[in-house]
């Protein structure tokens, strides 16, 4: 009984982390149908990220050999075509530009219902409850799925990574790809300006916001970022500004992250940002506003003229 067919997610040769999240939170929802979880992987180094996703608690992978990058009209046939002989409960995809390109297709292609963003999910009682956050994060809702089939997307970030090695069944799926029905094709890929820094990768940041005041006094932060060996990222404000490139927003409308450490400097904690953050292991504040709500979150806080703080944690790490 496949209870969960999960789609592994690929970029320009690497596995995206959502790929080993999506098998955390497909075990979950497998183990309470009692059933396996399947996971697909399409085009790429096909026999790489195989070995790499063989992870404990996958049951089998299927792969497919359909080229180098992600496609559109591809990924929605082969999941489909999937779908349509595992016959999954439920299926699994990330809530990622890639996942919510084709995840909508696939739900009306298969006539099942789609939830997305989603950030916890399990059965009770055989119906699958799924929360999601809303009003910008201030909110939490929690929805119950009436049909016995629905195609889900995961938020990255919110379920811990696959750990172990598995000793999975691969199986290569021989897709029928309509290749008149292929209307688009990934031709490169463009770096927004920045250059290749992936603050989601990083496992480090030293996060800036409106408190340093002037686009001068970013280099203050820049220098302990470099003293920590860190990545230098903002909130919303620094990136409108033009401070710092698009590249380098965490929250709602930027990326999400989840380092060991987030060292928040002059950021408020406003309900936009922390959606992007909140999954960091250690999250240091420094603020001079006791009452700042990135205190709630905090693991440790500096009450303190951050001009004053980061001067001091430069010469201490240095």
């Amino acid at each position: 009984m496949t209870a969960v067919l999960a789609v592994a997610e690929h970029r320009r040769g690497e596995l995206r982390d959502v790929s080993y999240e999506l098998i955390g939170a497909g075990r979950g929802l497998a183990d309470d149908l009692g059933g396996e979880l399947h996971l697909a992987v399409i085009g790429g180094q096909i026999e790489e990220f195989t070995r790499s996703l063989s992870r404990e608690g996958v049951d089998a992978i299927h792969t497919v050999d359909e080229g180098e990058e992600f496609n559109h009209d591809v990924y929605t046939q082969v999941t489909e075509q999937l779908a349509e002989e595992l016959d999954p409960d439920v299926v699994l995809l990330p809530n990622s530009i890639n996942g919510l390109d084709y995840a909508p297709a696939v739900a009306t292609r298969l006539g099942r219902p789609l939830v997305t963003d989603v950030i916890d999910a399990d059965f009770e009682d055989g119906t699958l409850v799924a929360t999601r956050e809303m009003y910008g994060s201030k909110v939490e809702t929690t929805i119950e799925v009436d049909s016995s089939r629905v195609a889900v997307t995961i938020r990255g970030g919110e379920w811990p990574g696959a750990n172990g090695n598995g000793d999975t069944t691969v199986e290569e799926f021989d897709a029928t790809i309509d290749e008149s029905a292929v209307r688009s094709t990934v031709r490169g890929y463009e770096e927004v300006a920045g250059g290749d820094v992936d603050i989601s990768d990083a496992e480090v940041l030293v996060s800036v916001g409106r408190g340093i005041e002037e686009e001068e006094n970013i280099e203050l932060i820049e220098e302990l970022a470099d003293a920590l060996d860190a990545t230098l990222s903002a909130s919303r404000p620094i990136v409108d500004n033009g401070w710092l490139p698009a590249n380098r927003q965490v929250g709602q409308s930027g990326k999400t992250v989840a380092p060991d450490v987030y060292i928040a400097i002059g950021i408020s904690g406003a309900v936009q940002h922390v959606a992007g953050m909140k999954g960091a292991e250690t999250i240091v504040a420094i603020n001079n506003d006791p009452n700042a709500p990135i205190y709630d979150i905090a693991d440790y806080g500096i009450v303190d003229d951050l001009f004053d703080v980061v001067p001091a944690l430069i010469a201490e790490f240095e």
